[in-house]
């Protein structure tokens, strides 16, 4: 037996004799880490080339781990089914074995359907039709989706097979077992040997992109297009196509692919810069960094179809094991019409439904300027048109496509453009580039591939470098100060705007990635206002590393006390303020009879600043609302903080505070930790409670202002979930 260590989260277990290579996790790209690894490797047999990898998955017993899926096997069970053959027929590495996906019994289960969602999408006529399609389109896309699927849509048992793991030692295959040792700790054994994996993240440690980025800035254009991705999902060394738009000074992304988080930061984008995310479709490769979106302190925008927003809530479902009905609680919904021009904020976008095995639309976005419209057309996931051809059939009664619907995609996809991005991936479902090799488009990217160009293809169209911007229509303006003036205004309501154009008028400051913009125990004579990209907060001591986003106010409390900073604020990216100085700031508040009570907020504000459900991704306009109605509460030793009263969380201020399980305590909360979070999801532990261990002291915080905070009610999801697990544990 070996185990190897590949990335945070992720572990190769291999026993050869038996011809078993187990994946240990599987979170976004654990493909790519892997190969990375040099554990997936091409060979050739009897005139076959594929790849070598694992054929069995164990789960992470917790769906979320550093508030991103921690179980992502959809692309590690594609790779075992068709790139290294184990269904293909009459292939050498076709054994008659499927793939082995294991873990505990609802970890398992939610992995099945989520895999069953990204083969097929909508499954049914029935589905088509309540995402708004009339019956006969709808019967046509069925029939096109069957074709896709060689006419049947099967069942993700047909594909695999599962081991559902509980307290005994359960047999995998030939001699090898495993058993479940504790929350994300499994022992596995074979004939006296044996290997432990810890599936659980480290403190400060977070699940790993496996490439590498320099990081960027750009400016926020009138019209323009940041390439952030043109590899696929099994391009180990570049991030999967997408694209960020700017528009009028707002942010756009294309998709949310693997490692969004790290590619935003990269790029020197916080999340709560973003405006909003336009969904091409569902496939993990542009779908499974959506969460990545719920780090942020307000709703972000969500555009697509009403079809490809119903594929992707079902597949988001069940992967959070959650109601479809929540995605509205994390997402502002726009809806778009298919076909038609959909004017967003003066933004022009145009989804057209593209063939695909799932729900998927090509997006054009357009805005007039000069003498015409200037169009970006981003062609994610397409269909060669030579496979195209080969689905076309005059029989209704057999899957395939009409001549006529292959006629219509060729002209939607040679639409002449100013930019054009395509998919060029090739095989069963993806793009050609011959395809267009006559395209008069002003300029074309090759995207969506991890091989390197043909000669005719780069005669065809160009690449493009993480970061590289394609500026459709320039802008004459600075858009950081606009944005600055909306947010100090929602900070300070009612104080008129000349004095807020007073702070304004003052300097700001750029930062290269990693510069210290002030260490801890320094006095600042500035107050900071974050502009655009990201600051962090550490005291390592106190184990405190939260990040700051635009609308922070950096050093106010100390300004405010006269006194050094508790804490060193470091540039993440690079990073735009504004540098107040600190004696105009204490004026402009005494001014506007806003200095006691901001004196009494900040100690209230620092707190949840110092926690770790409320630390980071919340501008202060929010963190002033949570704090203005937080509740300081004494609690009695032995006080039961459960039940149908606690609609809210409670935050521990000083204590503490024992979770139990019947008389068992499983956790024991301290400073800054929380209990409550079922009454916001509205969930139960049946059998859980919170009770005060000492004389303690908490601040109750009302359900209703936690309800429109992405960040906060993801952290709560994955506390639940975690708790969850922690109670099945000790049945």
């Amino acid at each position: 037996m070996r185990k190897i260590k590949v990335a945070a989260g992720i572990f190769w277990v291999e026993i050869p004799e038996v011809e078993l290579y187990i994946l240990c996790g599987c979170p976004a790209d654990s493909v790519k880490h892997l190969m990375k690894k040099g554990l997936i490797t091409t060979e050739e047999k009897d005139g076959r080339v594929f790849e070598t990898g694992p054929n069995a998955i164990l789960l992470s017993d917790l769906p979320m781990q550093d508030e991103r899926f921690a179980n992502l096997a959809e692309f590690p069970i594609l790779q075992m089914l068709y790139r290294q053959g184990m269904m293909l027929p009459r292939h050498p590495n076709n054994k008659g074995l499927k793939p082995l996906l294991i873990g505990i019994e609802h970890q398992v289960k939610a992995q099945v359907e989520y895999i069953y969602r990204g083969n097929y999408g909508l499954t049914s006529i029935e589905e088509i039709r309540q995402a708004g399609i009339p019956e006969e389109q709808a019967q046509d896309m069925m029939r096109m989706k069957l074709r896709f699927a060689f006419d049947r849509i099967r069942r993700t048992d047909e594909l695999l097979e599962t081991r559902i793991i509980d307290g005994e030692p359960r047999e995998l295959r030939n001699g090898v077992f495993v058993q479940r040792k504790g929350i994300n700790q499994y022992e596995i054994s074979y004939q006296g040997s044996s290997v432990e994996v810890d599936l659980n993240l480290g403190a400060n440690e977070g699940y790993e992109a496996p490439y590498h980025l320099e990081y960027h800035r750009f400016n926020r254009d009138y019209f323009s297009v940041i390439h952030t991705g043109e590899g696929d999902g099994w391009d180990a060394n570049r991030p999967c196509m997408a694209s960020v738009v700017t528009f009028q000074g707002k942010i756009y992304l294309i998709d949310t692919g693997p490692s969004l988080l790290y590619n935003l930061q990269a790029m020197g984008i916080g999340i709560s810069e973003i405006e909003g995310i336009i969904q091409t479709h569902a496939h993990d490769d542009h779908f499974n960094g959506l969460t990545v979106l719920l780090r942020s302190d307000h709703r972000i925008k969500y555009y697509s179809t009403r079809l490809v927003r119903s594929s992707v809530m079902k597949k988001l479902a069940a992967l959070t094991r959650m109601d479809e009905s929540l995605f509205e609680k994390y997402f502002e919904v726009h809806d778009l019409e298919a076909d038609v021009w959909n004017n967003i904020d003066g933004l022009e976008i145009m989804p057209v439904y593209s063939p695909h095995p799932v729900e998927t639309s090509v997006m054009f976005l357009r805005s007039l300027w000069g003498d015409g419209y200037k169009t970006y057309a981003h062609l994610a996931d397409i269909a060669a048109l030579e496979r195209l051809k080969e689905m076309i059939t005059d029989d209704p009664g057999l899957s395939g496509i009409t001549l006529e619907y292959y006629e219509m995609v060729k002209q939607i996809y040679l639409t002449p453009v100013t930019l054009k991005k395509i998919d060029i991936g090739g095989g069963m479902i993806h793009g050609d580039a011959e395809d267009f090799r006559n395209d008069t488009s002003g300029k074309i990217i090759l995207s969506h591939t991890a091989e390197k160009l043909t000669d005719r293809q780069q005669v065809i169209g160009d690449t493009a470098s993480f970061g590289a911007v394609d500026v459709l229509i320039p802008s004459d303006r600075d858009y950081a100060k606009p944005f600055a003036y909306q947010f100090l205004q929602t900070f300070f309501p009612g104080v008129p705007s000349y004095e807020i154009e007073m702070l304004l008028n003052c300097s700001t400051i750029a930062l290269n990635p990693g510069t210290i913009l002030i260490k801890n125990r320094e006095k600042s004579p500035y107050v900071y206002c974050l502009l655009n990209g990201l600051m962090e907060y550490l005291i390592p001591e106190r184990g405190i590393k939260n990040q700051l986003t635009v609308g922070s106010m950096i050093a106010e409390m100390a300004c405010l006390k006269d006194a050094p900073v508790n804490g060193t604020y470091r540039a993440v990216n690079y990073v735009k303020a504004l540098q107040i100085p600190s004696r105009l700031y204490i004026e402009f508040l005494r001014r506007n009879h806003l200095l006691e009570s901001t004196k009494k907020e900040l100690l209230r504000r620092h707190f949840l600043e110092c926690s770790w459900l409320f630390g980071e991704h919340i501008a202060c306009p929010i963190k002033s609302k949570l704090t203005h109605a937080m509740e300081l509460e004494t609690c009695r030793k032995g006080k039961l903080l459960s039940g149908p009263d606690c609609n809210g969380i409670l935050l521990l201020c000083k204590g503490e505070i024992g979770i139990y399980e019947g008389n068992q305590e499983i956790e024991r909360l301290q400073t800054g930790d929380f209990w409550g979070e079922e009454s916001i999801l509205h969930q139960a532990y049946p059998a859980m409670v919170a009770r005060a261990n000492v004389a303690s002291q908490i601040y109750r915080i009302p359900a209703e202002l936690i309800e429109d905070i992405p960040i906060v009610q993801w952290k709560l999801l994955e506390t639940y979930a975690r708790r969850s697990v922690h109670r099945l544990g000790c049945e």
